[in-house]
C-alpha cells in the first residue's frame, strides 16, 4: 500500500484483514511484539497507548457534560463550522450506520451526532460529547491518532488499542486555524467495516480543508499575527494572509520587538538576544538585514521596532487573563514561548506568560482549567495543580479516581531522594 493512512486498499477483504490484525493485537498486548501485518502508523500508536494506559480494556473518561459542555463548545472556534460539517457529512451520519464526531485539540469530543440507535451503541463505550478520545485516554482511534500525528488517518476494527472499540472503524482529519496553523481539533466519521475504504478518508480530508477555508474567509483582521507559543520557530502571518516561517533567531527578534512597541536600541536588542556573551555588532546587523528581506517594511530601525501593530498569540493569552477569561487563555496557550530559545529576553517573557497563566489556574479553583493544565505536556508533572484539581472535583466526578492516583504517584516521585 503506497498510502499508509487508509486502513485498506480497494479490493481488500475486511474479514481477512480483521483476523490478521486481531491476532497481531493479542500478540502485542500479551507480549509487546508488533507483527508484520500491522501498519507502521498503528504500531506506533499501540506503543504510545500501551505506555499511557494500564490495559487494553477500559472506558474513555467523560470530563464535561450539561451546562459546562454547552458553554465550552459554544465558545470553541469549531462551533463556527459545525453547520458545514453537518452539510458535508450529515447525510452519511443520518443513514443510521455512521456517526459524525468533532473533537477539540486535546481529543475532547464536542459533538457526536447520528441516529439514536447507533448513538446508543457508541454511548456504551463512552463515545459521547464531553469524553476524552486522545490516545492517552482512549488508545488508538482515528480522531486521537489524527491529533497525535497531525495527519488524516483511518483506523479499522482491531487496529483500535481498546478492545471495546474494535467493532468500529473510523476516519478522521485534523482541522487547523488558517491564520496561525494552530491545531483546533479533528472531524471524524465512525461506523462499521463499510467505512474501511480510501473514499471515507478522502471525504473527511476534504471536509477538514473546507472547514479551514470557511474559517479563513471569516478570519481576516487586516493585522499581522505572530505565532510563537509551543514552537521553536515562529510563524508570521502578514496582513494579506501570507505566512512567513521564521528561523530561530528571527523568531526571537520579532518576539522581543512585538513586546516593545517603542522599539529597542541595538545594545538593548543584543543584550536581550545574547546576554553576557560578546557578539560583534555586525552579527546582529546581519541578522536584522536578513529579517528585513523576509518581512519588508514591517521592520524599522533607529531604534529597531515594528512599524505596524503585530498581534501575538502570547499577547492574546495575556489579554484574556487581564479580562478574567482563564479558560480562553488556556485555549489560546499552545505551550511555552519558543521553548528551545535561550535568549534572556525571550526566557523572561516565557516565564512571565506561563507563570501568570499557572497562577490564574491555581487561584481560580476551576476544575476544567485545572484539568486542562494537568493534561498538558507542561503541566503533567505539576503536583500542586493535580492536588488542587483533586480538591476541586466533586466526589461523583468520573475522573476523580484517576486524578487521585496521579497525585499519589507524583507525591511518591517527589518524595524520593535525588538519584533514586
Amino acid at each position: 500500500m503506497t498510502d499508509p493512512w487508509p486502513a485498506m486498499s480497494c479490493g481488500d477483504d475486511p474479514a481477512e484483514r480483521s483476523r490478521t490484525v486481531r491476532g497481531a493485537h493479542e500478540e502485542f498486548v500479551t507480549g509487546g511484539t508488533v507483527g508484520a501485518g500491522v501498519r507502521a502508523v498503528v504500531a506506533g500508536s499501540w506503543r504510545r497507548s500501551a505506555a499511557a494506559l494500564p490495559a487494553a480494556d477500559f472506558l474513555a473518561p467523560v470530563e464535561l457534560d450539561g451546562r459546562e459542555l454547552e458553554e465550552y463548545r459554544r465558545a470553541h472556534p469549531l462551533a463556527a463550522v459545525m453547520p458545514l460539517f453537518r452539510e458535508l457529512l450529515g447525510a452519511v451520519a443520518d443513514d443510521g450506520a455512521h456517526l459524525l464526531a468533532v473533537c477539540d485539540a486535546s481529543g475532547r469530543m464536542l459533538w457526536v451526532e447520528g441516529r439514536r440507535g447507533i448513538r446508543s451503541r457508541a454511548e456504551a463505550m463512552h463515545f459521547v460529547a464531553g469524553a476524552r478520545w486522545d490516545e492517552r485516554h482512549a488508545g488508538t482511534n482515528a480522531p486521537g491518532t489524527a491529533l497525535a500525528l497531525d495527519r488524516a488517518v483511518q483506523i479499522f476494527g482491531a487496529e483500535h488499542y481498546n478492545r471495546a472499540v474494535q467493532p468500529w472503524t473510523c476516519a478522521a482529519a485534523p482541522v487547523h486555524d488558517p491564520r496561525t496553523g494552530r491545531l483546533l481539533g479533528a472531524v471524524d466519521l465512525t461506523g462499521g467495516d463499510r467505512l474501511a475504504a480510501p473514499h471515507s478518508l478522502a471525504l473527511v480530508r476534504a471536509t477538514a480543508l473546507a472547514a479551514e477555508a470557511r474559517l479563513a474567509a471569516g478570519a481576516g483582521t487586516g493585522r499581522p499575527l505572530l505565532t510563537a507559543l509551543g514552537r521553536d520557530e515562529a510563524v508570521l502571518t502578514t496582513a494579506d494572509g501570507r505566512r512567513v516561517h521564521l528561523g530561530r533567531r528571527h523568531s526571537e527578534i520579532l518576539v522581543l520587538l512585538a513586546g516593545r512597541p517603542d522599539g529597542l536600541t541595538g545594545d538593548q536588542l543584543a543584550a536581550a538576544l545574547y546576554g553576557d556573551r560578546t557578539v560583534p555588532p555586525v552579527t546582529l546587523r546581519a541578522e536584522l538585514s536578513r529579517l528585513r528581506r523576509l518581512v519588508g517594511p514591517l521592520l524599522g530601525s533607529r531604534p529597531y521596532r515594528l512599524c505596524a501593530h503585530v498581534e501575538t498569540d502570547f499577547g492574546r493569552v495575556e489579554r484574556e487573563l487581564a479580562e478574567g477569561d482563564v479558560r480562553g487563555a488556556l485555549r489560546s496557550y499552545d505551550g511555552p514561548l519558543l521553548p528551545s530559545s535561550e535568549a534572556p529576553g525571550v526566557c523572561r517573557v516565557r516565564r512571565l506568560v506561563e507563570g501568570r497563566l499557572r497562577r490564574a489556574v491555581l487561584s481560580g479553583g476551576d476544575a476544567w482549567a485545572l484539568q486542562a493544565w494537568a493534561d498538558s505536556a507542561w503541566g503533567e508533572e505539576d503536583l500542586e495543580v493535580w492536588e488542587r484539581l483533586l480538591a476541586a472535583l466533586p466526589a461523583s466526578a468520573p475522573q476523580r479516581d484517576g486524578v487521585a492516583a496521579e497525585a499519589r504517584r507524583l507525591r511518591a516521585t517527589f518524595a524520593q531522594p535525588p538519584g533514586l
